[in-house]
């Protein structure tokens, strides 16, 4: 039997483009100013990220370093697994670097929050983050983003480079998805 495929009429748009685009580029004015001309290593959480984070370095401008990490905690659902697992890990060290992270969204918490205590030991020089989402309903640790584009509600979005089973990354809108 053949999985099917959600329809468009399942997709109702949260935050259009115009908006997503205006807001990441007050982000990036906000964070070359409190960082002003030192360099910023970036560190994109892949998938999701890589929209946003593009978007994001672009309207900070600057001395920009890109790195990369892909963790996995959904595992193909629509709800975190809470097992947070590295699957490709930086490139280069962080050590001494002013270093931001560059996260999707947060839901539960428990991705970010692994990532910071594991970058956290490679000695960058600070480490902050910069969400493009938070989803504070689910929220199972104490943490908070310097940088939030949206606060949004307890709903499952897709776009952006938020996918459901690899699906829905590339709208160049965040919508909710409704089974």
């Amino acid at each position: 039997m053949r999985e099917e495929r959600p329809t468009r009429d399942q997709l109702r748009v949260l935050i259009p483009e115009e908006r997503l685009q205006a807001r990441i580029k007050e982000l990036g004015a906000q964070i070359r100013a409190d960082y002003g001309d030192r360099p910023i290593t970036c560190v994109g959480v892949l998938k999701g990220s890589f929209m946003f984070m593009a978007d994001l370095v672009r309207a900070i401008g600057g001395d920009i370093r890109c790195e990369f990490l892909a963790v996995s905690s959904y595992h193909g659902g629509t709800r975190s697994t809470g097992v947070v697992r590295i699957t490709e890990d930086l490139r280069t060290p962080i050590e001494g670097q002013d270093t931001l992270v560059i996260e999707d969204i947060i839901d539960t918490g428990l991705t970010l929050d692994y990532l910071l205590r594991s970058l956290q030991v490679r000695g960058p020089a600070s480490l902050k983050t910069c969400c493009l989402l938070d989803k504070p309903a689910h929220r199972e640790v104490a943490l908070d983003s310097d940088y939030v584009g949206f606060s949004i509600p307890d709903e499952f979005v897709v776009g952006y480079g938020l996918d459901l089973a690899e699906r829905y990354r590339n709208l160049p809108h965040i919508a909710v998805y409704t089974p």
